[in-house]
């Protein structure tokens, strides 16, 4: 195999996964040196990363989401077979630049001053509990959210 010691810079692609024998695993998501020279539709090159020292696997696994952009500095092992990985063991680490706050898009969590209720995007029903965590019930759709607190607080003394 071929090994070579370098830094890559690359955004990380998925969030971070603890791996055996305490060590974590990440994918970067590397573009050429030369990006303008190549055509539109070349694919990026993804780098698994692997790290088993103890700072950056606690900073991977605490600090790192998708999108930010880090320089990773390590072993990097040629793919063993056209199309796979290839693989980097990081024992340096630098965020270079972080990702943007993410955005909720498939479940937001809302209040209604003592109550909670829950968006999917996928559903027109939102559940709804109070802000302690018991049931008050399904409604329909967005719209009948108020009705169905005021018909809890009627029922329960108007305590949530």
């Amino acid at each position: 195999m071929d090994t070579t010691h370098c830094a890559v810079d690359g955004w990380v692609d998925t969030v971070p996964v603890p791996g055996p024998r305490d060590t974590v695993t990440f994918d970067l998501v590397v573009r050429p040196a030369d990006i303008d020279a190549l055509d539109d539709d070349a694919p990026d090159m993804i780098v698994t990363c692997t790290s088993g020292d103890p700072r950056i696997t606690c900073e991977l696994l605490n600090g790192i989401q998708p999108g930010d952009l880090l320089r990773a500095t390590g072993t990097l092992v040629q793919p063993p077979a056209p199309g796979e990985p290839a693989r980097l063991t990081v024992d340096a680490l630098e965020v270079l630049d972080t990702a943007l706050v993410p955005v909720l898009r498939e479940m937001v969590l809302d209040r209604y001053g003592d109550y909670v209720v829950i968006f999917d995007a996928d559903r027109d029903q939102v559940p709804v509990f109070t802000e302690y965590g018991a049931w008050v019930g399904l409604a329909d759709n967005p719209d009948v959210i108020a009705t169905l607190i005021d018909i809890h607080e009627r029922v329960n003394g108007g305590d949530a």
